[in-house]
């Protein structure tokens, strides 16, 4: 899949929630130091994982899956740290249970075009195969501090 900068960017421009589903509690783990990046970025991360229910991580209940978030969280992305066969089901409950949703983000190696065009036909946004902490690194200006080149011009004179 192919997006364009101009499209990632309004979408983490306009999130403020974002419900990441299958985070870990442990901290090696892609999905927790996304999270937390996430987090201290800003957005306010619910974590959803049926193994960590009723725990707490960085200062959030952790639910056991989509339906159990409050409506009043105002959840609008949700970011899937699962297999692909998981997806669907996924979103699926996404689409019932989150009436604020703007948002499915499929992180790196999780892609289901079923699913995608699902939430698209629903005037949901879908993004597959890509890491929104990457993406927000990369388009703020961020990933210089790792040698990249982000195309994004920081300094000034």
């Amino acid at each position: 899949m192919t997006y364009t900068d101009e499209f990632l960017r309004k979408i983490l421009k306009r999130t403020r929630v974002i419900a990441c589903v299958g985070v870990s509690m442990n901290p090696v783990r892609p999905s927790y130091f996304v999270a937390r990046y996430l987090g201290l970025r800003g957005f306010k991360v619910i974590p959803v994982n049926p193994g960590h229910a009723g725990k707490r991580l960085f200062g959030a209940e952790i639910y056991p899956d989509l339906a159990s978030i409050p409506k009043d969280a105002k959840v609008d992305m949700v970011d899937i740290f699962r297999r692909p066969d998981a997806v669907p089901g996924i979103v699926d409950m996404a689409l019932d249970a989150l009436p604020d949703l703007k948002t499915i983000w499929m992180q790196i190696g999780v892609e289901h075009d079923e699913a995608a065009q699902m939430a698209e036909a629903r005037g949901i946004d879908v993004i597959q195969n890509r890491c929104p902490k990457i993406e927000y690194q990369r388009l703020f200006g961020e990933l210089r501090m790792g040698g990249f080149n982000t195309g994004v011009v920081s300094s000034k004179l």
